[in-house]
């Protein structure tokens, strides 16, 4: 298989329409439906079902975009990191939920000598930019980020907050446990994609972006519950208050099998910033 074919099916399989499809790659609907078809005939299997209002995947549809998608990020990492390999000089990439970890991203920043640039993406999205060779290591948080395929090294452990409106009574409460923050009339929490990209059912907000809930939670619209330290972000109108029950998250650098990461890992040890008996 091509890439190309790779890519048209991707484009496809996501939009679910030949036309919308078509015009996202910038290419005419016939030569996307010669590719789609002759991609079928090849494999010998039936990839969508069409009709005339679009399309649908098939299970072998379904298994082919999951593959595709990983081929084609392989493809795009091996070119940035051949890129970045050719440059001497180049800085270790490091990658980081923005709002994250800040304190800790300060200490090892200050630490390590090496050059190092920081990527901020938003949330969920550092597992990509590993595997796409954006970036050489990521600062991520375990059991909630995609962590197959890398190695890591743990960093810290620590429990979590709930991030209220300053004017709602939570509030102004010493603690609270996850069943308060979970039902919490006219005040639902907000609801962050799952690793597959869908969102859990609820009635909370689908958010996406730190900008977009800071908002709607200094609108009294929604709260979220989140690792202590990753209340960087937090506006005057937002409150911390610790949930006592919430299960703790342990914060760490993950990277790809040989990515250069040595320096960022003794620097993390001499600062005493990795957690007693990670590896």
């Amino acid at each position: 298989m091509e890439t190309r074919e790779l890519r048209y099916f991707v484009a496809l399989a996501e939009e679910l329409h030949f036309g919308r499809a078509a015009a996202r790659l910038g290419i005419a609907q016939p030569p996307l439906s010669r590719a789609i078809h002759q991609l079928e005939r090849r494999l010998g299997v039936r990839l969508l079902d069409r009709d005339r209002r679009g399309a649908a995947l098939t299970d072998a549809g379904r298994v082919l975009l999951r593959e595709a998608r990983s081929a084609l990020d392989a493809v795009e990492a091996a070119v940035h990191r051949t890129r970045r390999a050719g440059d001497p000089d180049r800085p270790l990439v490091l990658v980081t939920k923005a709002g994250a970890s800040h304190e800790l991203l300060r200490a090892l920043l200050d630490e390590v000598s090496d050059p190092v640039e920081v990527l901020l993406c938003e949330v969920g999205e550092q597992a990509h930019r590993l595997r796409d060779g954006q970036a050489d290591v990521a600062i991520m948080h375990r059991p909630y980020d995609d962590l197959a395929g890398f190695e890591t090294q743990d960093l810290r452990t620590e429990g979590q907050v709930a991030i209220v409106p300053a004017a709602h009574p939570l509030a102004e409460r010493e603690s609270v446990t996850l069943a308060e923050v979970s039902d919490v009339p006219g005040l639902p929490i907000a609801r962050w994609p799952r690793l597959d990209g869908t969102y859990p059912d609820g009635p909370g907000p689908e958010v996406r972006t730190q900008s977009q809930l800071a908002q709607l939670v200094a609108l009294g619209l929604t709260l979220l519950v989140i690792p202590a330290s990753s209340r960087a972000w937090q506006w005057p109108e937002h409150v911390a208050v610790p949930v006592v029950d919430a299960p703790d998250v342990t914060t760490l650098l993950a990277w790809p099998p040989g990515a250069p990461v040595g320096p960022l890992v003794e620097a993390a040890r001499r600062r005493d910033l990795v957690a007693d008996g990670s590896a």
